[in-house]
């Protein structure tokens, strides 16, 4: 368990480290970690930079089940070239039924709790609760929203586990030359259904 005075230190000493050191400390602070992806774009990266330095790493996909096609095929190319160990959830209901039932509900309907819950947060938590990892690699970057630009690179989630953001001061423009350096494939066409908008958090890290 780490302290808040210890993830400050973690910060001020990594702050102008490299994704790969950043990831070395992480590893070095405790090995059982997983990393996470919704294969959006530039998740390439933080997928490549992770399994380059552990192959085995588990990589946890929780699929809404309302990815586009684009999407799908991306998530594919990526697990292909990388050969990723990926562990994929799912929702207890299919989106065919949730469909009939629910819908998409918008961001101010009552019933967006329970959606939002369904496809993403339970998927996760089961996740999490399988692979009980310490370190949990995600590919969160300053900019996004309001509470990303308070995290750093090193911050804690609700369950205490140590979440490590390698690229977390990365722009897009740097991360454009890190995948074309890294011949690693990159996709926009990305749908998100339980954020209406960018910079909206669905409750996953906040």
């Amino acid at each position: 368990m780490f302290t808040e005075t210890q993830i400050e230190e973690l910060n001020k000493s990594f702050e102008k480290a490299t994704p790969t050191e950043i990831i070395q400390k992480a590893f070095e602070l405790n090995n059982k970690a997983v990393v996470t992806t919704n294969f959006r774009p530039y998740e390439a990266a933080i997928l490549h930079a992770v399994s380059s330095l552990e192959s085995s790493i588990p990589v946890i996909w929780c699929d809404t089940g309302y990815n586009t096609p684009q999407t799908y095929k991306h998530a594919e190319q990526v697990i292909k070239d990388l050969n990723l160990n990926v562990s994929l959830y799912v929702p207890k209901q299919t989106a065919s039924h949730r469909d009939v039932v629910m819908g998409i509900p918008t961001v101010d309907d009552p019933k967006h709790a329970l959606f939002t819950e369904q496809v993403k947060l339970e998927p996760f938590k089961r996740a999490m609760d399988e692979h009980k990892p310490n370190v949990w690699f995600t590919n969160l970057r300053q900019g996004q929203t309001a509470f990303r630009n308070s995290i750093g690179i090193f911050s804690l989630s609700k369950d205490g586990v140590l979440k490590v953001s390698p690229f977390y001061f990365w722009s897009d423009k740097k991360l454009d030359t890190y995948l074309e350096e890294n011949n690693l494939p990159n996709e926009f066409k990305y749908f998100d259904p339980t954020k209406a908008l960018e910079n909206r958090e669905c409750g996953l890290h906040a």
